[in-house]
């Protein structure tokens, strides 16, 4: 099964190029021209990665594609691509899990995006491991106070 990416960058020969070399490394890619799109896309369609440019119709439209990724239940990983990282290293603030300077390397982008989702599957599953072992615990706690209240029920 393709793995399934959301690409967005007004810039149309960034935006060209990037899905060329993706689908050519066996992603299934599909691309928004703006941040308006991106959202549209987001509501319709089901992605393992978002990567948006964070400079597009205003400075902060890429953060806000990554907001509105992040609040999907799908959980899709998430990627920043820039000109201009943050001067302070301060990464992450807007939830995006990488921050991918332009211009980048074909072998190094293709080996970030790997890495990126295999991380992020390993953090899903970790999740949803731990949120069992909750609902399971929860389970067996009211379990216990339903036998432990039959039991004083029989001893009274």
């Amino acid at each position: 099964m393709k793995r399934r990416i959301l690409l967005v960058d007004d810039d149309v020969a960034v935006l060209l190029t990037l899905k060329a070399v993706l689908e050519m490394h066996g992603f299934d890619v599909q691309t928004a021209i703006s941040a308006g799109e991106a959202l549209e896309k987001l509501q319709s369609g089901v992605y393992q990665m978002v990567i948006t440019d964070v400079r597009m119709e205003t400075e902060q439209a890429g953060l806000e594609v990554i907001r509105a990724a992040r609040a999907q239940s799908y959980d899709p990983a998430t990627a920043l691509l820039t000109a201009y990282p943050p001067e302070d290293g301060d990464w992450g603030k807007a939830g995006e899990q990488s921050i991918l300077v332009k211009p980048v390397g074909t072998e190094a982008l293709v080996r970030q995006l790997e890495a990126l989702l295999i991380q992020h599957e390993d953090g899903k599953e970790r999740r949803r491991t731990q949120s069992a072992i909750l609902d399971q615990r929860a389970l067996d706690q009211r379990s216990l106070r339903k036998t432990g209240g039959d039991a004083r029920r029989k001893a009274g």
